[in-house]
């Protein structure tokens, strides 16, 4: 007999309302980007009316995503082409814009060979769930701060896994000891996490991997496009490209488009792309996607004054709010969190930074960081000027008042 549909009513109501009791219910805000304007948008609130506000948390972080290189780019794939790519890459969803940009992606990392996917979570989850099959035995050794892509991944996979301690190569190191010296390994990890905005030890790590025959995934989604002298990331920055066996990106972020990847050998993104059910059954990018992606990752490779700017508009942020005692973290990426540690005070104060400045900064609660690190994530760009960041610092220390939160003690 079925059961009463009240009663799963019933359970989805038990399940929201412990959302919102915690303080911890997630609300989507309708906002429209206007072209040539970002960071600035339009909110249309509730009952219909629209506000003008300023984007402070998007992952658009150098505003390529209004570039006219990049619109330019889009514009003429979509005139010629058509909108959507007609298939999945194995039936008629290969184009000529979706292998340029693969191109592109593989020169910028100093790879044989890369792949693109919808998103950078499918490519992380993709990859990581496929490797098992070609490395038969293999144990996947993880951070224990990875991406939840990541962590389906590796979940997924069927194989061995061992989860070390956020960083902690001499754990890492334990672990890897403690296994099977022949049996096959890879380390996965990030260059910058983004909740913390903190830096993985790329080249510890890689030196670890070459005691224990290990190969190594980095996550540069967080990177890619802002770090390195053509944006290669933080491996590249750091000279270690050539000691990272797989690369994964995104186009979603910096480039400012949408569509996720990887970098590596010929036989490795052969063998990914030949094996991996997310790759092989997704209908591919459009091709203006494609399109647009490419433009943007060749404009980057040489727009370092882009990135220069990015990061003095970050330094400059954290300067002025640690100017004023708030509690932010700083590992000295771009990525600028400060911390509220409640849930409803961390929501109450990006809801009045919408509604009585027309700053939008979304809530970063429970589950994506610890209970009692509640926060709200600043993601300055180069299009934040001075005096948006002006207005932004004003707002943060009237607010940072009204909520009688703590702050440093300045005199110390």
């Amino acid at each position: 007999m079925r059961q009463d549909p009240a009663s799963y009513a019933a359970a989805l109501d038990t399940a929201l309302n412990r959302l919102h009791e915690e303080g911890r219910y997630r609300t989507f805000i309708d906002i429209e980007r206007r072209r040539g304007q970002f960071p600035h948008a339009v909110w249309t609130r509730p009952d219909g009316t629209e506000q003008d506000i300023t984007v402070w948390c998007g992952n658009d972080y150098l505003g390529m995503g209004q570039h006219p290189v990049v619109l330019n780019a889009m514009k003429d794939a979509l005139e010629a082409t058509g909108a959507g790519s007609g298939g999945t890459r194995n039936i008629s969803g290969t184009t000529v814009y979706h292998k340029a940009l693969e191109a592109e992606l593989a020169d910028l990392h100093d790879k044989e060979a890369a792949l693109v996917f919808t998103s950078a979570y499918i490519a992380n989850d993709a990859t990581l769930s496929t490797l098992p099959k070609l490395f038969p035995g293999l144990i996947i050794y993880s951070d224990a701060l990875n991406h939840a892509s990541m962590i389906e991944g590796v979940r997924r996979n069927g194989g061995n896994k061992r989860i070390f301690r956020h960083n902690d190569v001499a754990h890492l190191r334990e672990l890897m000891e403690a296994d099977d010296p022949a049996a096959p390994k890879l380390i996965a990890f990030e260059s910058i996490y983004s909740m913390d905005g903190d830096f993985g030890p790329i080249e510890e790590i890689c030196d670890l991997a070459d005691a224990f025959n290990a190969l190594t995934y980095l996550d540069e989604v967080h990177a890619v496009g802002m770090y390195g002298p053509r944006g290669g990331g933080v491996a590249e920055r750091d000279g270690l490209m050539d000691r990272v066996d797989i690369i994964n990106g995104t186009l979603g972020k910096a480039y400012g488009v949408m569509g996720g990847f990887i970098t590596a050998s010929a036989k490795m993104v052969d063998a990914i792309r030949s094996y991996a059910p997310g790759f092989i059954f997704t209908t591919s990018i459009p091709p203006a996607v494609a399109a647009g992606a490419a433009a943007s990752v060749r404009h980057l490779k040489t727009d370092q004054p882009r990135r220069d700017l990015h990061q003095e508009r970050a330094k400059v942020l954290k300067l002025r709010l640690k100017g004023m005692g708030l509690p932010i973290i700083d590992h000295g990426s771009h990525i600028v969190p400060v911390i509220v540690g409640d849930p409803v005070h961390t929501k109450k104060i990006s809801d009045m930074l919408l509604t009585d400045y027309g700053i939008y900064v979304q809530p970063i609660n429970f589950p994506t960081v610890p209970r009692g690190t509640e926060r709200l994530r600043f993601t300055p760009s180069p299009v934040h000027d001075p005096k948006m960041l002006d207005g932004l610092v004003r707002a943060m220390d009237a607010l940072w008042n009204h909520c009688a939160l703590n702050r440093a003690d300045m005199t110390a």
